[in-house]
């Protein structure tokens, strides 16, 4: 028992003191929550012009109402038969924002897809949206922290 406590102990005192060091390099910013696909083949102006029609305005009005803080697209080619070829990110200001829930915040989601879907009834926006999963493969999300880097001493 004496050293499971023990070794635990050792274990935090690394793990603080690796962030601690992390600190003197940057400074923590916001979160970008990025999600990558394939687009099928012959489907890609077809998905991007989907996207402009649906997504980028419910972006917008996410942004507008501070639900987000920002949004960005990135398109490349793929090195690779698993490679994503679009990318989308959607920057929060914090790991919490992203990641926790909040019935506040996904209330005012649900009222933007409503507004922006004409109807409230989620069976039918899902039924709406479905279009898009046939023009692209969802291969993942991730998250990462932009850090503001401090000047070399």
């Amino acid at each position: 028992m004496k050293s499971k406590i023990i070794g635990l102990v050792a274990a935090s005192l690394l793990w603080t003191s690796g962030a601690a060091v992390a600190q003197e390099h940057w400074t923590e910013g916001p979160v970008w929550e990025c999600s990558a696909y394939q687009v099928n083949p012959g489907m890609f102006d077809t998905y991007i012009n989907w996207i402009r029609a649906h997504s980028e305005p419910i972006n917008a009005e996410a942004k507008k109402q501070g639900l987000i803080v920002d949004f960005k697209s990135f398109i490349k080619t793929r090195d690779n038969e698993s490679d994503y070829d679009v990318l989308f990110c959607t920057l929060y200001s914090s790991f919490g924002k992203a990641l926790d829930y909040n019935k506040g915040d996904d209330d005012k989601f649900d009222a933007i897809s409503a507004a922006h879907w004409k109807t409230a009834d989620d069976d039918k926006q899902t039924e709406m949206s479905a279009p898009r999963l046939e023009m692209r493969k969802y291969l993942g999300t991730t998250y990462h922290r932009e850090v503001m880097l401090r000047p070399a001493k």
